[in-house]
Protein backbone atom coordinates (compact mmCIF):
# COMPACT_ATOMS: atom_id res chain seq x y z
CA UNK A 1 0.00 0.00 0.00
CA UNK A 2 1.23 3.47 -0.92
CA UNK A 3 0.72 6.53 1.25
CA UNK A 4 -1.32 9.31 -0.36
CA UNK A 5 -2.65 12.60 0.96
CA UNK A 6 -6.42 12.98 1.27
CA UNK A 7 -7.18 16.70 1.67
CA UNK A 8 -10.77 16.03 2.76
CA UNK A 9 -9.50 14.01 5.73
CA UNK A 10 -6.51 16.33 6.24
CA UNK A 11 -4.12 13.41 6.56
CA UNK A 12 -2.23 10.73 4.70
CA UNK A 13 -3.85 7.35 4.19
CA UNK A 14 -3.13 3.98 2.61
CA UNK A 15 -4.06 3.38 -1.05
CA UNK A 16 -3.01 0.59 -3.44
CA UNK A 17 -1.50 3.01 -5.97
CA UNK A 18 0.76 6.05 -5.70
CA UNK A 19 -0.87 9.48 -5.76
CA UNK A 20 -1.28 10.74 -9.31
CA UNK A 21 -3.80 13.54 -9.64
CA UNK A 22 -5.18 14.33 -13.11
CA UNK A 23 -4.35 17.47 -15.08
CA UNK A 24 -7.73 18.81 -14.02
CA UNK A 25 -10.47 17.18 -11.96
CA UNK A 26 -14.11 17.04 -12.98
CA UNK A 27 -16.34 18.08 -10.08
CA UNK A 28 -19.99 18.77 -9.37
CA UNK A 29 -21.94 20.74 -6.79
CA UNK A 30 -25.51 19.75 -5.89
CA UNK A 31 -27.73 22.04 -3.81
CA UNK A 32 -29.93 19.67 -1.82
CA UNK A 33 -32.15 22.56 -0.69
CA UNK A 34 -33.50 23.04 -4.20
CA UNK A 35 -34.05 19.42 -5.25
CA UNK A 36 -37.73 18.46 -5.61
CA UNK A 37 -37.14 14.84 -6.70
CA UNK A 38 -38.78 15.40 -10.07
CA UNK A 39 -36.40 12.70 -11.41
CA UNK A 40 -35.79 14.65 -14.62
CA UNK A 41 -32.07 13.98 -14.19
CA UNK A 42 -32.74 10.28 -13.68
CA UNK A 43 -34.86 10.04 -16.82
CA UNK A 44 -32.35 12.02 -18.88
CA UNK A 45 -29.50 9.74 -17.82
CA UNK A 46 -31.59 6.58 -18.18
CA UNK A 47 -32.77 7.32 -21.70
CA UNK A 48 -29.32 8.43 -22.81
CA UNK A 49 -27.08 5.76 -21.33
CA UNK A 50 -28.90 2.84 -19.65
CA UNK A 51 -31.88 1.84 -21.76
CA UNK A 52 -30.42 -1.41 -23.10
CA UNK A 53 -30.84 -5.05 -22.16
CA UNK A 54 -29.46 -5.92 -18.76
CA UNK A 55 -29.69 -2.29 -17.67
CA UNK A 56 -33.26 -2.37 -16.40
CA UNK A 57 -32.18 -1.86 -12.78
CA UNK A 58 -29.13 0.27 -13.57
CA UNK A 59 -29.38 3.91 -12.51
CA UNK A 60 -26.16 5.83 -13.00
CA UNK A 61 -28.17 8.78 -11.66
CA UNK A 62 -30.85 8.42 -9.02
CA UNK A 63 -32.63 10.66 -6.52
CA UNK A 64 -33.41 9.15 -3.13
CA UNK A 65 -35.19 10.38 -0.02
CA UNK A 66 -33.10 10.66 3.12
CA UNK A 67 -32.95 9.48 5.85
CA UNK A 68 -34.55 6.16 4.91
CA UNK A 69 -34.27 5.88 1.14
CA UNK A 70 -31.35 4.54 -0.84
CA UNK A 71 -30.52 2.76 -4.07
CA UNK A 72 -29.43 0.04 -3.74
CA UNK A 73 -31.14 -0.30 -0.38
CA UNK A 74 -29.06 0.62 2.68
CA UNK A 75 -25.98 1.19 0.53
CA UNK A 76 -24.52 3.56 3.13
CA UNK A 77 -25.75 1.96 6.35
CA UNK A 78 -24.27 -1.44 5.56
CA UNK A 79 -20.81 0.00 4.94
CA UNK A 80 -20.88 2.17 8.04
CA UNK A 81 -21.47 -0.97 10.04
CA UNK A 82 -18.19 -2.39 8.70
CA UNK A 83 -16.02 0.64 9.44
CA UNK A 84 -14.82 2.26 12.62
CA UNK A 85 -16.27 5.76 12.28
CA UNK A 86 -14.93 8.51 14.51
CA UNK A 87 -14.45 12.24 14.13
CA UNK A 88 -11.78 13.75 16.35
CA UNK A 89 -11.93 17.54 16.46
CA UNK A 90 -11.73 18.57 12.79
CA UNK A 91 -9.88 15.48 11.55
CA UNK A 92 -11.34 12.09 10.75
CA UNK A 93 -9.38 9.56 12.80
CA UNK A 94 -11.15 6.32 11.87
CA UNK A 95 -10.32 3.75 9.23
CA UNK A 96 -11.02 4.34 5.56
CA UNK A 97 -12.16 1.56 3.25
CA UNK A 98 -8.51 1.07 2.22
CA UNK A 99 -7.10 0.70 5.71
CA UNK A 100 -7.25 -2.73 7.32
CA UNK A 101 -9.53 -4.38 4.75
CA UNK A 102 -10.50 -8.07 5.10
CA UNK A 103 -7.79 -10.59 4.26
CA UNK A 104 -7.39 -11.00 0.51
CA UNK A 105 -9.11 -7.70 -0.34
CA UNK A 106 -7.76 -4.25 -1.11
CA UNK A 107 -10.96 -2.54 -0.02
CA UNK A 108 -13.58 -2.97 2.70
CA UNK A 109 -17.00 -3.25 1.09
CA UNK A 110 -20.15 -5.27 0.54
CA UNK A 111 -21.95 -6.57 -2.53
CA UNK A 112 -25.67 -5.71 -2.73
CA UNK A 113 -28.17 -8.49 -3.29
CA UNK A 114 -30.70 -8.67 -6.10
CA UNK A 115 -33.34 -7.66 -3.57
CA UNK A 116 -31.41 -4.49 -2.81
CA UNK A 117 -31.75 -3.41 -6.45
CA UNK A 118 -35.42 -4.38 -6.74
CA UNK A 119 -37.01 -1.24 -5.24
CA UNK A 120 -35.46 2.02 -6.51
CA UNK A 121 -38.27 4.10 -4.98
CA UNK A 122 -38.31 2.45 -1.56
CA UNK A 123 -39.01 4.98 1.24
CA UNK A 124 -39.67 7.78 -1.24
CA UNK A 125 -41.08 10.86 0.55
CA UNK A 126 -40.84 9.09 3.93
CA UNK A 127 -40.20 11.55 6.75
CA UNK A 128 -38.26 11.17 10.00
CA UNK A 129 -39.84 12.05 13.31
CA UNK A 130 -43.39 12.53 14.50
CA UNK A 131 -45.56 15.62 14.61
CA UNK A 132 -46.33 16.31 18.26
CA UNK A 133 -49.87 17.05 19.32
CA UNK A 134 -50.64 20.67 18.57
CA UNK A 135 -47.37 21.24 16.70
CA UNK A 136 -49.16 21.88 13.41
CA UNK A 137 -50.99 24.87 14.86
CA UNK A 138 -47.85 26.22 16.52
CA UNK A 139 -45.77 25.89 13.37
CA UNK A 140 -43.08 23.94 15.24
CA UNK A 141 -42.26 20.28 14.70
CA UNK A 142 -39.29 17.91 14.36
CA UNK A 143 -40.33 16.20 11.13
CA UNK A 144 -37.76 16.30 8.33
CA UNK A 145 -36.56 14.67 5.12
CA UNK A 146 -34.68 15.76 2.03
CA UNK A 147 -33.93 14.59 -1.48
CA UNK A 148 -30.44 13.54 -2.47
CA UNK A 149 -29.40 13.22 -6.11
CA UNK A 150 -26.51 10.81 -6.60
CA UNK A 151 -24.13 9.94 -9.41
CA UNK A 152 -20.63 8.46 -9.60
CA UNK A 153 -18.29 10.69 -7.59
CA UNK A 154 -15.34 10.20 -9.97
CA UNK A 155 -13.24 9.88 -6.85
CA UNK A 156 -9.62 10.90 -6.63
CA UNK A 157 -8.94 7.52 -4.99
CA UNK A 158 -11.61 5.26 -6.52
CA UNK A 159 -12.51 2.20 -4.50
CA UNK A 160 -13.61 0.46 -7.69
CA UNK A 161 -10.21 0.93 -9.33
CA UNK A 162 -8.38 -0.15 -6.19
CA UNK A 163 -10.31 -3.42 -6.05
CA UNK A 164 -10.28 -4.45 -9.72
CA UNK A 165 -7.94 -7.44 -10.20
CA UNK A 166 -7.82 -6.79 -13.94
CA UNK A 167 -6.97 -3.07 -13.72
CA UNK A 168 -9.97 -2.54 -15.97
CA UNK A 169 -11.02 0.67 -14.20
CA UNK A 170 -8.94 3.77 -14.71
CA UNK A 171 -9.01 7.52 -14.14
CA UNK A 172 -8.52 9.70 -17.20
CA UNK A 173 -5.48 11.97 -16.73
CA UNK A 174 -7.00 14.82 -18.75
CA UNK A 175 -10.18 15.31 -16.70
CA UNK A 176 -10.30 12.82 -13.82
CA UNK A 177 -13.33 10.90 -15.15
CA UNK A 178 -13.35 7.27 -13.92
CA UNK A 179 -14.15 4.72 -16.63
CA UNK A 180 -14.43 0.95 -17.08
CA UNK A 181 -12.44 -0.70 -19.87
CA UNK A 182 -15.05 -3.27 -20.80
CA UNK A 183 -12.60 -5.19 -23.00
CA UNK A 184 -10.48 -5.93 -19.93
CA UNK A 185 -13.38 -6.48 -17.53
CA UNK A 186 -14.21 -10.11 -16.75
CA UNK A 187 -17.23 -9.46 -14.55
CA UNK A 188 -15.68 -10.37 -11.20
CA UNK A 189 -17.80 -7.65 -9.57
CA UNK A 190 -15.06 -6.66 -7.14
CA UNK A 191 -15.70 -3.06 -8.20
CA UNK A 192 -19.38 -3.38 -7.28
CA UNK A 193 -18.39 -4.63 -3.86
CA UNK A 194 -15.70 -1.97 -3.32
CA UNK A 195 -17.51 1.20 -4.42
CA UNK A 196 -18.77 2.74 -1.15
CA UNK A 197 -21.45 4.69 -3.03
CA UNK A 198 -22.60 1.64 -5.02
CA UNK A 199 -22.41 3.44 -8.35
CA UNK A 200 -20.83 0.58 -10.27
CA UNK A 201 -23.33 -1.89 -11.70
CA UNK A 202 -23.02 -5.39 -13.15
CA UNK A 203 -24.82 -6.09 -16.42
CA UNK A 204 -26.03 -9.68 -16.29
CA UNK A 205 -26.48 -9.77 -20.08
CA UNK A 206 -23.10 -8.42 -21.20
CA UNK A 207 -21.37 -9.87 -18.09
CA UNK A 208 -19.27 -6.75 -17.51
CA UNK A 209 -19.43 -3.82 -15.12
CA UNK A 210 -20.85 -0.43 -16.07
CA UNK A 211 -20.82 2.99 -14.46
CA UNK A 212 -21.42 6.69 -15.05
CA UNK A 213 -19.02 7.98 -17.70
CA UNK A 214 -19.43 11.64 -16.75
CA UNK A 215 -20.97 12.24 -20.20
CA UNK A 216 -17.40 12.59 -21.47
CA UNK A 217 -18.50 12.98 -25.14
CA UNK A 218 -20.19 16.21 -24.00
CA UNK A 219 -17.37 17.20 -21.65
CA UNK A 220 -14.93 17.03 -24.55
CA UNK A 221 -17.10 19.59 -26.36
CA UNK A 222 -17.25 21.92 -23.37
CA UNK A 223 -20.84 20.90 -22.50
CA UNK A 224 -22.01 19.93 -19.02
CA UNK A 225 -23.43 16.39 -18.51
CA UNK A 226 -27.04 15.50 -19.27
CA UNK A 227 -28.10 15.27 -15.63
CA UNK A 228 -26.78 18.79 -15.02
CA UNK A 229 -28.26 20.44 -18.11
CA UNK A 230 -31.72 18.89 -17.76
CA UNK A 231 -32.17 19.70 -14.05
CA UNK A 232 -35.25 21.93 -13.87
CA UNK A 233 -34.53 22.92 -10.27
CA UNK A 234 -31.10 24.30 -11.21
CA UNK A 235 -29.52 22.44 -8.32
CA UNK A 236 -26.39 21.35 -10.24
CA UNK A 237 -23.17 22.86 -11.50
CA UNK A 238 -20.34 20.95 -13.16
CA UNK A 239 -16.87 22.37 -13.59
CA UNK A 240 -13.26 21.83 -12.60
CA UNK A 241 -11.89 21.56 -9.07
CA UNK A 242 -8.37 22.84 -8.47
CA UNK A 243 -5.75 20.79 -6.69
CA UNK A 244 -5.46 21.24 -2.91
CA UNK A 245 -3.72 24.52 -2.12
CA UNK A 246 -4.24 25.88 -5.65
CA UNK A 247 -7.82 27.13 -5.36
CA UNK A 248 -8.83 29.93 -7.74
CA UNK A 249 -11.41 32.35 -6.26
CA UNK A 250 -12.74 33.14 -9.76
CA UNK A 251 -13.55 29.46 -10.33
CA UNK A 252 -17.17 28.90 -9.14
CA UNK A 253 -16.45 25.32 -8.05
CA UNK A 254 -13.36 26.37 -6.10
CA UNK A 255 -15.23 29.33 -4.65
CA UNK A 256 -17.96 27.19 -3.08
CA UNK A 257 -15.79 24.18 -2.16
CA UNK A 258 -12.40 25.57 -1.17
CA UNK A 259 -13.04 29.23 -0.36
CA UNK A 260 -16.53 29.43 1.16
CA UNK A 261 -16.53 25.74 2.17
CA UNK A 262 -20.27 25.73 1.51
CA UNK A 263 -20.29 22.51 -0.54
CA UNK A 264 -19.08 19.31 1.15
CA UNK A 265 -18.20 15.78 0.00
CA UNK A 266 -20.54 12.89 0.73
CA UNK A 267 -19.21 10.51 3.40
CA UNK A 268 -15.62 11.78 3.20
CA UNK A 269 -14.69 9.28 5.93
CA UNK A 270 -14.73 6.48 3.34
CA UNK A 271 -11.44 7.89 2.07
CA UNK A 272 -12.07 8.00 -1.68
CA UNK A 273 -11.94 11.82 -1.87
CA UNK A 274 -15.22 12.05 -3.86
CA UNK A 275 -15.63 14.90 -6.33
CA UNK A 276 -19.39 15.45 -6.10
CA UNK A 277 -20.03 18.12 -3.45
CA UNK A 278 -23.31 18.84 -1.70
CA UNK A 279 -24.68 21.99 -0.14
CA UNK A 280 -26.22 20.43 3.00
CA UNK A 281 -29.97 20.75 3.56
CA UNK A 282 -31.27 23.19 6.13
CA UNK A 283 -33.51 22.18 9.04
CA UNK A 284 -32.22 18.62 9.19
CA UNK A 285 -31.01 16.84 12.33
CA UNK A 286 -27.43 18.01 12.87
CA UNK A 287 -26.12 14.59 13.93
CA UNK A 288 -27.36 13.09 10.68
CA UNK A 289 -25.65 15.78 8.59
CA UNK A 290 -22.45 15.47 10.62
CA UNK A 291 -22.29 11.77 9.87
CA UNK A 292 -23.03 12.34 6.19
CA UNK A 293 -20.91 15.39 5.38
CA UNK A 294 -18.35 15.65 8.17
CA UNK A 295 -17.44 18.31 10.74
CA UNK A 296 -17.65 21.20 8.27
CA UNK A 297 -21.42 20.96 8.07
CA UNK A 298 -22.13 23.69 10.64
CA UNK A 299 -20.04 26.21 8.73
CA UNK A 300 -21.57 25.12 5.39
CA UNK A 301 -25.12 25.61 6.63
CA UNK A 302 -24.28 29.02 8.08
CA UNK A 303 -22.56 30.10 4.86
CA UNK A 304 -25.59 29.06 2.84
CA UNK A 305 -27.92 31.02 5.08
CA UNK A 306 -25.77 34.12 4.57
CA UNK A 307 -25.31 33.67 0.81
CA UNK A 308 -27.84 36.36 -0.09
CA UNK A 309 -25.57 38.90 1.64
CA UNK A 310 -22.32 37.44 0.31
CA UNK A 311 -22.00 38.81 -3.22
CA UNK A 312 -19.07 36.54 -4.10
CA UNK A 313 -20.91 33.35 -3.12
CA UNK A 314 -24.25 34.53 -4.52
CA UNK A 315 -22.69 35.27 -7.91
CA UNK A 316 -21.29 31.73 -8.09
CA UNK A 317 -24.58 30.12 -7.04
CA UNK A 318 -26.61 32.01 -9.64
CA UNK A 319 -24.62 30.26 -12.37
CA UNK A 320 -26.32 26.94 -11.55
CA UNK A 321 -28.44 25.70 -14.45
CA UNK A 322 -28.20 28.80 -16.61
CA UNK A 323 -26.08 27.48 -19.49
CA UNK A 324 -25.28 24.05 -20.94
CA UNK A 325 -21.64 25.09 -21.40
CA UNK A 326 -18.96 24.41 -18.78
CA UNK A 327 -18.14 27.50 -16.75
CA UNK A 328 -14.45 27.65 -15.91
CA UNK A 329 -14.26 31.13 -14.35
CA UNK A 330 -16.65 33.90 -13.36
CA UNK A 331 -16.76 37.53 -12.35
CA UNK A 332 -19.49 39.81 -11.04
CA UNK A 333 -20.54 43.42 -10.97
CA UNK A 334 -23.13 45.27 -8.90
CA UNK A 335 -25.83 43.98 -11.22
CA UNK A 336 -24.71 40.76 -12.90
CA UNK A 337 -22.65 37.59 -12.57
CA UNK A 338 -20.77 36.56 -15.70
CA UNK A 339 -19.51 33.07 -16.59
CA UNK A 340 -16.62 32.31 -18.96
CA UNK A 341 -15.44 29.14 -20.68
CA UNK A 342 -11.87 27.84 -20.50
CA UNK A 343 -10.87 30.23 -23.29
CA UNK A 344 -12.07 33.25 -21.34
CA UNK A 345 -15.06 33.84 -23.61
CA UNK A 346 -18.26 35.05 -21.93
CA UNK A 347 -20.95 32.39 -22.18
CA UNK A 348 -23.58 33.51 -19.68
CA UNK A 349 -24.68 36.68 -17.90
CA UNK A 350 -27.19 36.45 -15.06
CA UNK A 351 -28.73 39.36 -13.07
CA UNK A 352 -27.95 39.29 -9.36
CA UNK A 353 -31.51 40.35 -8.58
CA UNK A 354 -34.69 39.63 -10.47
CA UNK A 355 -36.31 42.74 -11.96
CA UNK A 356 -39.28 43.92 -9.90
CA UNK A 357 -42.03 45.85 -11.64
CA UNK A 358 -44.99 47.48 -9.89
CA UNK A 359 -47.97 47.72 -12.21
CA UNK A 360 -50.44 50.49 -11.55
CA UNK A 361 -54.11 49.51 -11.16
CA UNK A 362 -55.17 51.74 -14.05
CA UNK A 363 -53.71 51.07 -17.52
CA UNK A 364 -53.28 54.47 -19.17
CA UNK A 365 -52.55 52.98 -22.60
CA UNK A 366 -55.80 51.03 -22.78
CA UNK A 367 -57.82 53.37 -20.57
CA UNK A 368 -58.98 50.52 -18.36
CA UNK A 369 -58.46 49.02 -14.96
CA UNK A 370 -56.49 45.79 -14.80
CA UNK A 371 -58.34 42.68 -13.61
CA UNK A 372 -58.47 42.11 -9.86
CA UNK A 373 -56.79 45.46 -9.12
CA UNK A 374 -59.68 47.94 -9.21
Amino acid sequence: MAQVYNWQLQREMAFPYAEQRPQRQIAYIFDTNKCIACQTCTVACKTTWTSGKGQEQVFWNNVETKPYGGYPQAWDIKLMGLLEQRWKQQVYAGKTIFEDPPAGDNVTGHRPTEEDYAYPNMCEDEVAGMVDKGAFFQGIHNVWMFYMARICNHCTYPGCAAACPRQAIYKRPEDGIVLVDQLRCRGYQECVKACPYKKVFFNAITRVSEKCIGCYPLIEQGIQPRCVVTCIGKIRLQGWLSKPGEAQPNNPIDQLVHVKKMALPLYPQYGTEPNVYYIPPLNVLREFLLQMFGPGVDHAVQAYRQAARDREALAAMLLFGNTPQIISTYSYTDTHTVGYNDKGVEIIRVPLTEPFVVRQPYDQQHQAYRLNTA
